[in-house]
């Protein structure tokens, strides 16, 4: 056990110590920004003395790099799982994707863009290899379709790239509150729509 007396905390035991640092962190995250994130104030919320979250977290640079490594776990999980609940059909699959990308992007816009600044900093490379599961997945889905004859054949990084980019847009538009929420899942049911078109292989 591991905790400040005085807090009247409950105590967090070892082995859920870092999952609950990492709960508060991503609250922090959400309601103040990276700038509003301090092991210390974390140790302090959750009622443990100011040096336990470093033997999880040795600087804020790990817990940062923690968090987005968690992140990415988590998109991969909602994207295999939207795939899950549909059928075989391309179009169907990547407007599921789509729609449950531009979902996580919105719903949890601090977080991710940590995920994909703690990704592209030079010694990023954890986080990089915590992301190549739900890149991968979309890769996957650009070579089914080119293999149905559904996209164009080519490079499929190329191909998901526009559509990566045609959904940022979406989610930064919402996150920036020029379109509002309600309009998110339609816009996306649109830019399939017509990403599929233009990428359809030529008569």
């Amino acid at each position: 056990m591991c905790r400040v007396p005085e807090t009247g905390e409950r105590p967090y035991h070892h082995g859920h110590l870092r999952a609950g640092l990492l709960q508060a962190a991503e609250r922090r995250l959400r309601e103040d920004g990276v700038d509003g994130l301090s092991l210390r104030d974390l140790a302090r919320e959750l009622g443990v003395s100011h040096a336990a979250p470093r033997r999880h977290f040795p600087d804020r640079r790990a817990l940062l790099d923690a968090l987005a490594e968690t992140g990415f776990a988590r998109l991969d999980t909602v994207l295999r799982a939207a795939l899950a609940d549909t059928a075989d059909d391309f179009a169907v699959r990547l407007q599921a994707v789509a729609t449950a990308y531009t979902r996580f992007a919105t719903e949890n816009a601090a977080l991710l863009e940590l995920m994909f600044r703690s990704k592209h900093r030079p010694g990023g490379e954890r986080v990089a290899r915590a992301a190549e599961g739900a890149f991968a997945l979309v890769n996957e889905l650009i070579v089914q379709g080119q293999a149905e004859g559904a996209l164009q054949a080519g490079e499929p990084e190329q191909a998901g790239l526009i559509l990566f980019a045609t959904l940022q847009g979406i989610a930064a538009l919402v996150n920036g509150d020029v379109v509002p929420p309600e309009m998110r899942d339609g816009l996306v049911e649109t830019a399939t729509e017509q990403f599929l078109r233009g990428a359809r292989p030529l008569p």
